[in-house]
C-alpha cells in the first residue's frame, strides 16, 4: 500500500527547571506544529526537565513516571485534538527500581490507552562526564522496532543510539522508512572552542550516513540552551551541580535537521534558538533510492556472524 507524503515537524525547544512549565510549553509547540500542517511531530529527548543526568542524585528518580501516565495522558489529548502522531521521550518508571529512557509513539487512530501505538526503550546507555545515564536507566529490552502509525511504520531511536550503525540498520530492516532521533547533546563549555565544530560535524555526519546506508529519512531533534540540570517538581527544587556559570553545565547545540535517503539536508535549525523545523517526506523516494543504491539487496548476511562478538581475537 502506498503511503502519501507526510509533513513532519521537529520541536527544538529550551527547557527550564519547572517540569510543569516544560510540559505546557511542549504541548503548545506541538499544537503550533499541527496548526502549521505537521502530521508527525517529534519532541527532544527527556523534554520534561532540564537534562538531569549531569550528576547522580537519587532524588531525581522522582521525575520518572509510568507509561501510560500523566504525561502521555496530557499529550494524547493534544494528539486526538490535532489528529497527529507524536513521538515523546520520557523517563519511564517501569517498576520499583527499574527505569528506562523510553519513546512513546502516540497516534490519534490508536485505540490503546493514551493512544500509545508503541514504545521503544533506549538500547545504548552512555556513561560519560555530565552524561551519567547508566545511574538512571536500564538498557532497553524491546529491541529495535518499526512502530505502526497512521503514516506508516516509524523508527524511533534515542540520542546515544544515533552513533551505532547497527541500531539504524536493524530499525530499517524492521520496516521503518523514517528514523527519528530525539536527542539531548551539547558542548562542555571548556571543550567547545577546541572541539565544538568537529563534535557537531561528526554528530551530523554519522546520522546522514545512516540515512544513506539504509535508504531512509532521518529526523534528528535536539534541545537548545545552557543547562545546569536544575529541577523543580511539585514544589521540590533540586539545584544542579557546581556554580551556575557559563563555564559549567552543558550548552546544548540545537542544530536539529532532517535529511532524505540520499543524505541531503531538507531542513536545518540554528544552534541557539527554539524552532519548529518542518519538511515533507515522500516515501516514494525511499523506493527510488534503494533501487539505485541497493545496499540492502547486496548485504552479505552469510558473512556477518562475527558482528555479534565484542572483538575478533
Amino acid at each position: 500500500m502506498s503511503i502519501e507524503p507526510v509533513r513532519v515537524a521537529l520541536i527544538q525547544m529550551a527547557c527550564v527547571a519547572s517540569v510543569a512549565e516544560n510540559l505546557d510549553h511542549a504541548a503548545e509547540m506541538v499544537r503550533q506544529a499541527a496548526r502549521d500542517g505537521a502530521q508527525i511531530v517529534c519532541l527532544p529527548e527527556l523534554f520534561r526537565a532540564q537534562y538531569f543526568c549531569q550528576r547522580e542524585d537519587h532524588r531525581l528518580f522522582a521525575l520518572a513516571e509510568s507509561i501510560p501516565g500523566p504525561s502521555t495522558a496530557r499529550l494524547s489529548a493534544v494528539v486526538r485534538e490535532a489528529k497527529i502522531t507524536l513521538i515523546a521521550s520520557l523517563f519511564e518508571r517501569r517498576a520499583p527500581g527499574i527505569y528506562h529512557n523510553t519513546v512513546a509513539v502516540l497516534d490519534h487512530a490508536s485505540a490503546e490507552p493514551d493512544n500509545i501505538a508503541g514504545l521503544y526503550r533506549k538500547m545504548h546507555i552512555p556513561d560519560d562526564p555530565l552524561y551519567y545515564e547508566k545511574f538512571y536507566f536500564a538498557p532497553g529490552d524491546l529491541g529495535f522496532r518499526a512502530i505502526p502509525s497512521s503514516h506508516g511504520p516509524i523508527g524511533a531511536l534515542i540520542c546515544w543510539d544515533q552513533w551505532f550503525p547497527e541500531a539504524a540498520r536493524l530499525t530499517a530492516l524492521m520496516g521503518a522508512e523514517t528514523i527519528f532521533y530525539p536527542t539531548a547533546i551539547g558542548w562542555h563549555p571548556s571543550e567547545k572552542a577546541e572541539f565544538g565544530t568537529a563534535q557537531y560535524s561528526a554528530w551530523k555526519a554519522i546520522q546522514r550516513a545512516h540515512a544513506i546506508a539504509n535508504g531512509v529519512f532521518v529526523c534528528a531533534v535536539n534541545r537548545v540552551g545552557h543547562e545546569h540540570g536544575d529541577v523543580l517538581l511539585d514544589g521540590m527544587e533540586i539545584q544542579g551541580p557546581g556554580d551556575h556559570t557559563p563555564a559549567n553545565g552543558i550548552e546544548f547545540w540545537g542544530g536539529s535537521f532532517i535529511c532524505d535517503p540520499f543524505g541531503r539536508i531538507l531542513a536545518q535549525a540554528s544552534h541557539n534558538q527554539e524552532e519548529i523545523l518542518t519538511a515533507t517526506l515522500d516515501s516514494a523516494l525511499v523506493e527510488t533510492t534503494r533501487q539505485h543504491w541497493p545496499f540492502l539487496r547486496d548485504r552479505r548476511i552469510d558473512a556477518y556472524a562475527n558482528i555479534t562478538r565484542r572483538m575478533l581475537d
